[in-house]
């Protein structure tokens, strides 16, 4: 298999220069000629994905050709060893983005040949099963990291906290004197930023010590579908206040007192997508199984988006918690049972009562931002949609709704369609019938059935429409077109139609 060196040179047909590295420094003032076809000269944007790619390469060679590299794309490739991963990075000193999905990087992190990669801001580990304890140690080394990619892991846990496995604040010195949670002493909340020469050598010693024994184990066809079955003890780290976005779609973590540890981890935290994870209820219990509903917002306070597409969901009480975020803004909440549950309404009338719910939102399943006459229709009908319910069906947001636009009265039903079914006077020589007609029958089916009542063929038949109402002003309209329907005559009960037999030329 290629080293990443290789893969370089196959894809841009790159030569080695020596007089390259020197260039800059001979040449003061200088006409620029391209030495190299830009073929052959590296990107920023670094595309080597699907390479089979196992290791590094030369390292002086890397150094030389990738020292301008900023985003780098090494997916589906075969590196299992993070001592190689470490190896090209340290040879990136711009790289700010790095994707390494789909390698299985499992293995456990010894200490890096860099200690903190400061420009490095967006890391993607999709697929890549890697144990929490991994998560711990790369956030440790990445104090500029804003966005981080977990997603398809199989995590039935969230296995790092802010807090030790019996449940009380951290004795790093996380707590307050009231035992509430706080951030680092850091201004960004970051505690990543610590003195290296105090920390340097428990940083080796945990890194060196550290197994990843205690992280979530594969899942299994029985424990796919419970996913709570055993849970191992949390790793105890401490706030990342760098990371704003966090992705964990298409893992199996069905509770959210897991997520709540991702609040406590990244307190700055800004947009969560956990879409495709089976998560039952926002209401988090603790280990003897009390709910606590303050928990379900405490540690998302700076949290704008949040995607929860194809939850296990089915309760209207997890959409008022969602209100309950302080800064949230904009949620996806498709695919749930809930709405399986209550198909009686229409998409229209799910969205207005979801509105209605959450008055801080501004943008619902990716649609347009809500403007103030769409929410006010939405809070109206809301209102209305609990008039005839009991007070035990009726939830908080009604009586608030109630305090803005005041008690509203029912809707008028009024239904514009005409009758489609009339009672008409049908008159053919000196005979008189009324009949129901439906109005949504042509002038040919009509004369079919007249025919069998009077005896006279529909060929041979001429019809005269004659409105009630304007017999005396417009006279007779004869009915000629076979395929024209009833209804655009606008006939009504009390009309009359009259027959008459075609006269033989």
């Amino acid at each position: 298999m290629p080293t990443l060196l290789e893969a370089l040179e196959e894809k841009y047909g790159m030569e080695p220069d020596e007089k390259e590295e020197h260039v800059e420094e001979e040449v003061l003032v200088s006409i620029f000629v391209p030495k190299l076809p830009p073929r052959q000269s590296t990107p920023q944007l670094l595309i080597l994905n699907d390479c089979n790619i196992d290791r590094a390469g030369e390292p002086e060679d890397l150094k030389k050709k990738c020292r301008i590299v900023k985003e780098l794309d090494l997916a589906q490739n075969k590196l299992n060893n993070w001592n190689e991963v470490f190896v090209i990075l340290s040879h990136m000193p711009r790289v700010e983005f790095v994707n390494l999905s789909l390698n299985h990087l499992t293995g456990p992190i010894q200490r890096p040949p860099v200690t903190k990669m400061d420009h490095l801001r967006n890391l993607v580990l999709n697929n890549t099963k890697l144990e929490w304890c991994s998560v711990e140690k790369l956030l440790r080394l990445l104090p500029a990291l804003e966005e981080l990619h977990l997603s398809l892991n199989e995590y039935t846990h969230v296995l790092i906290d802010t807090v030790n496995p019996t449940g009380h604040p951290s004795d790093a010195g996380h707590s307050d004197a009231g035992g509430g949670q706080r951030t680092s002493p850091d201004a960004t909340g970051n505690n990543n930023t610590k003195d290296e020469t105090a920390t340097s050598q428990t940083e080796e010693d945990t890194m060196s010590s550290c197994s990843c024994s205690s992280s979530t184990p594969h899942p299994t066809e029985e424990n796919k579908s419970d996913p709570a079955t055993v849970e191992p003890p949390p790793l105890q780290t401490d706030p990342h206040g760098g990371v704003r976005k966090l992705h964990l779609t298409g893992n199996y973590i069905s509770e959210w007192g897991e997520i709540c540890r991702i609040g406590r981890v990244f307190p700055q935290l800004e947009a969560l997508v956990l879409a495709d994870c089976p998560l039952r209820s926002l209401k988090p219990t603790d280990p003897q199984g009390n709910e606590n509903d303050e928990e379900s917002h405490k540690y998302f306070q700076h949290l704008k988006l949040l995607n929860l597409s194809n939850a296990k969901i089915d309760s209207w009480e997890d959409i008022d918690r969602l209100a309950d975020f302080p800064s949230l803004c904009n949620v996806r909440l498709q695919y749930w049972p809930l709405w399986a549950r209550t198909d009686s309404t229409t998409e229209h009338e799910r969205r207005q009562l979801l509105i209605a719910r959450l008055p801080n939102i501004s943008i619902l399943n990716g649609g347009d931002t809500i403007g103030a006459v769409e929410r006010e229709d939405a809070e109206r009908s809301f209102i209305r949609h609990y008039l005839d319910k009991p007070d035990a069906e009726r939830p908080r947001r009604y009586y608030e709704l109630i305090g803005v636009h005041g008690q509203l009265d029912p809707l008028v039903n009024i239904d514009l369609r005409p009758e489609r079914k009339v009672k008409v006077r049908f008159t053919f020589e000196d005979q008189a019938i009324e009949r129901t007609v439906d109005v949504n029958r042509t002038v040919s089916d009509l004369k079919s059935r007249l025919e069998r009542i009077f005896e006279v063929p529909a060929a041979r038949m001429r019809l005269f429409y004659v409105d009630q109402d304007f017999r005396d002003l417009q006279g007779l309209e004869e009915m000629k077109y076979p395929h024209k329907v009833l209804y655009s005559y606008n006939i009504r009960s009390g009309d009359e139609i009259i027959i008459e037999r075609k006269v033989k030329s």
